[in-house]
């Protein structure tokens, strides 16, 4: 049965006090992650007195430029910032349902065609409400809701596992290179004070020549922002294995590629051959005091040159880079897996959720 959105939802409009809100409950777009990929803590917090709340099972979607395709399903009850959106079930609704519903990229392409505004585009959200959705019975909700919620928990159980495995990767390189614990706290005499520019080769992206798109396709190279795979392009400027920072805009994310990928103008590209180590030091430092930006964030790759290493002998290097290595290649693979299973979701859903395929025969 189809129907417009607003009959099998509603926007929640409801408000939580400021003085309830902590680390664990407050989402904003900015502590939304692009392409589905849930939430991450966030980095201020509302200053007015309340802020809309939401509840466990509902459905949180940034109103910001909808082709970030940020969407989270609620696992507690908190609150948010009034450009996100929150959708509860109405009765009858499979709450996984209507989750699954709105994660449809037709449904993120519908909200983009009917937003206001060009430089940062907010969906409409009379118009989101009128979105046309198809209506399962409730027994096929469930098992629609339920199978598909099988692949994004296997994507958290490997972004878990990542988690822990860098946990163990930087621990490693604090104690040897930082505390000097192995040495009684002290760093060792051969050891040398220089900069991150001795040991690297940094330089920024380039805007693409050629045409993107948002999906693969034909387009099958990562076109990589400052903080994710902003698309897809027909070419690459990498080809090796390299490190990604935003140098426009958002700061702190370090992104990995060992692909053919295009790297975008607001990027700074690292190159080393100690490729473990770097990673660990550009996830140490303190972007914030590097920003020489007027109207937004800016690094330089002058700046980022200069910034204060400790440079270890060859032997502690050789050591740190295998042991890091072991332990980030069960990451880059858990990450590959990730967007095998994204990609399957993602074709998944509008069949499942138009009944274009049986869920009782899978």
């Amino acid at each position: 049965m189809k129907t417009e959105l607003k009959n099998i939802c509603c926007l929640v409009k409801d408000k939580i006090s400021v003085s309830e809100i902590t680390p664990d409950n407050y989402i904003s777009t900015e502590n939304m992650l692009p392409n589905k990929c849930g939430i991450t803590a966030p980095s201020s917090f509302p200053a007015g007195v309340k802020c809309t709340a939401y509840q466990k099972d509902d459905v949180l979607v940034s109103n910001i430029r909808p082709y970030f395709r940020k969407i989270w399903f609620s696992g507690n009850s908190g609150g948010c910032s009034n450009d996100v959106l929150v959708f509860r079930a109405k009765s009858g609704i499979s709450p996984e349902f209507l989750y699954y519903t709105l994660a449809d990229d037709r449904f993120f392409d519908y909200a983009m065609k009917t937003s206001k505004g060009t430089k940062m585009p907010r969906g409409d959200k009379k118009a989101i409400m009128e979105y046309i959705v198809n209506v399962l019975d409730y027994e096929t909700q469930k098992k629609t809701g339920y199978l598909l919620r099988l692949l994004d928990m296997k994507i958290e159980l490997n972004n878990r596992i990542n988690k822990n495995l860098e946990e163990q990767a930087q621990t490693i390189f604090k104690s040897w290179f930082v505390n000097f614990e192995p040495f009684g706290g002290v760093m060792p005499d051969n050891w040398q004070k220089t900069t991150l520019g001795t040991i690297t080769n940094i330089y920024s992206g380039k805007r693409p020549k050629k045409k993107l798109s948002e999906t693969t396709s034909e387009f099958c190279f990562p076109l990589v922002g400052a903080t994710s795979v902003m698309g897809y392009t027909n070419e690459y400027n990498h080809n090796n294995k390299i490190l990604v920072i935003g140098r426009v805009g958002t700061h702190g994310v370090v992104q990995r590629f060992n692909c053919p990928c295009w790297t975008s103008d607001n990027t700074l590209v690292i190159e080393s051959k100690y490729y473990e180590f770097v990673y660990q030091i550009l996830q140490l430092i303190d972007y914030k005091n590097m920003n020489c930006g007027s109207t937004q964030p800016l690094i330089t790759q002058s700046d980022l040159k200069k910034v204060s290493i400790i440079l270890p002998t060859e032997n502690y290097l050789a050591k740190f880079e295998k042991i890091s290595n072991n332990l980030m290649c069960k990451f880059d693979y858990n990450k590959k897996e990730n967007q095998r299973l994204s990609a399957l979701r993602d074709i998944l859903i509008p069949k499942l959720i138009n009944g274009e395929t049986d869920i009782f025969k899978i």
